[in-house]
């Protein structure tokens, strides 16, 4: 497939790519040093988690639908389709709040649903920029290009949070005697980006050829999110906005589980499905999404709250541990260049790929005893985390391609990125339930985490008095969370002992692959 593309056309296509890319990985970071702003001024601190969750919710379950209609309509029309949802919803996100009320939402309720909307656009973003690489260059080659958008994730993980402090704090402008809030260009900013990519990517880009013709799952496509919506919102809001227990969280778990086992029922009888159930048998394609999805889930336990354990545990401010995090995204950058480089040169993942988590494992090891880490060890250990995770942010879903045959690189490409954002927030979730169980365990139920929350706000923003029994008990309970951590990483380590080492093609294949085999 590569020979029917100019050096030219494959340039500017990856420079567009990397526009989106950056859109998309920007968005889920800018936004969080502009939350308490917002709640502030939008009055919608009970609905504080939804702002997130909306976005995850509805990027999460459209990933593999994109990733489907690529497959069928082909990835141009698709991305467009995408770039443009997402910039009406960002621009909606916005104006919310902007005209008071409208149709009885309030504007927290309105940056929510317009959030809802934005995630659906972006969903298409990450998967089908990765399945265009796919579609322009064989599995060898695509190692570097991995490494390369895997730096522009580490990169926008250090300018986001950044850009969005510098709009909420400087940006209100007055325009036409109108005044628009700081926090607002936290969405605005997409537009132009928006823009450019939609003419690089329709003036530029050359009509790429799908792979197969056919009709939608429709019902498919509303089983998957009859089952993900349920069990991401539980999984999102159990163990604080409702207890796990509850008729509520039961309810939704229940709901889930049906939807699940439908959906597989249909899929296994439709000529065109989803999620094709045969692509379970390659080994490849399930060691790989398991591998993601366990290394997104430690990954998400680790991240989320040492920058609360930083302001609390040792009593730095909330700009400190901000920058004190950024060895991590420094060692991602790295990480995922060095060996994205090294696997093209080499033609092997699979040791860069164990190299990574094994890495990661020597790193979070010594955070299982937070207490006796200053912050300047903290930073090192942060950094060496940051380099093993940064091959694995890219390799297993190259593993997955390159398993595959070209009509299901887009299916094997959102699969992937699937399971990777359901780890991420089942980390989030089983990391936010385990510290609050600590807490109650070490505080005799006196501490939860909204009142450490709210705390750590106080401490970084107010210069609050920090507490140094309040100290202990959060190293304590963080400590706890990155003993769960440190067991999935074995657990990943294990599953990536049985990826397949298949040797990455050095062309497209023009066939079916042949039954994998492990080399001698």
């Amino acid at each position: 497939m590569t020979g029917q593309f100019t050096d030219a056309e494959r340039r500017t296509t990856l420079a567009g790519l990397m526009i989106v890319f950056l859109l998309s990985a920007l968005d889920q970071t800018i936004v969080s040093t502009a939350m308490p702003r917002i709640i502030s001024e939008l009055h919608g601190l009970t609905l504080y988690s939804w702002v997130t969750t909306a976005y995850l919710l509805s990027s999460t379950v459209m990933v593999p639908i994109w990733g489907k209609l690529g497959d069928i309509y082909g990835r141009k029309p698709v991305l467009v389709v995408g770039i443009s949802i997402f910039m009406v919803g960002s621009w909606l996100s916005g104006v919310s709040g902007e005209f008071g009320t409208i149709a009885g939402m309030s504007g927290m309720v309105q940056l929510i649903v317009f959030r809802a909307l934005q995630g659906i656009g972006g969903g298409a973003l990450f998967t089908t920029a990765f399945a265009i690489i796919a579609d322009l260059y064989p599995p060898r080659e695509r190692g570097k290009f991995a490494g390369i958008f895997g730096s522009v994730f580490g990169l926008s993980s250090v300018l986001g949070p950044l850009i969005g402090g510098y709009f909420t704090d400087h940006g209100t402008v007055t325009l036409a005697g109108h005044v628009v809030a700081g926090w607002r260009w936290v969405f605005y900013v997409n537009l132009p980006l928006c823009l450019l990519s939609l003419f690089m990517i329709l003036v530029k880009m050359p009509a790429l050829p799908h792979q197969r013709s056919g009709s939608i799952d429709f019902l498919g496509a509303a089983l998957l999110i009859a089952a993900f919506v349920p069990l991401l919102l539980a999984l999102s809001l159990g163990g604080h906005d409702i207890a796990w227990t509850s008729p509520q969280s039961l309810g939704l778990f229940v709901g889930a589980a049906v939807a699940l086992a439908l959906f597989v029922y249909v899929e296994s009888k439709v000529s065109n499905p989803i999620l094709p159930l045969r692509l379970f048998a390659n080994r490849t394609f399930v060691t790989a999404n398991l591998a993601a999805f366990l290394i997104s889930m430690a990954f998400m336990g680790v991240a989320v709250f040492l920058p609360l354990y930083m302001q609390l545990g040792l009593g730095v401010d909330a700009t400190t541990s901000g920058l004190a995090m950024l060895p991590l995204m420094g060692g991602m950058i790295v990480g995922s260049s060095v060996s994205g480089v090294l696997v093209t040169r080499t033609g092997k993942y699979k040791p860069f790929m164990l190299g990574g988590a094994v890495l990661l494992l020597i790193g979070v090891l010594p955070m299982t005893h937070l207490a006796s880490l200053s912050l300047g060890l903290l930073c090192g250990l942060l950094l060496v985390v940051g380099i093993g995770l940064g091959p694995n942010h890219s390799l297993f879903n190259l593993a997955s391609q390159n398993a595959v045959t070209p009509r299901d690189i887009g299916v094997a490409t959102s699969s992937n990125q699937f399971f990777r954002q359901i780890g991420s927030t089942v980390g989030v979730a089983v990391a936010g339930a385990l510290l609050t169980t600590q807490l109650a365990n070490y505080g005799g139920g006196k501490l939860d985490l909204g009142a450490l929350q709210g705390m750590a706000l106080e401490t970084g923003v107010a210069g609050g008095h920090r507490d140094p029994a309040l100290g202990q008990a959060l190293s304590f309970a963080v400590s706890g969370v990155m003993q769960a951590a440190l067991a999935v990483i074995v657990l990943g380590v294990l599953v990536i002992f049985f990826v397949p080492a298949l040797p990455l093609r050095s062309r497209m294949p023009t066939q079916e692959p042949v039954l994998e085999k492990e080399p001698a």
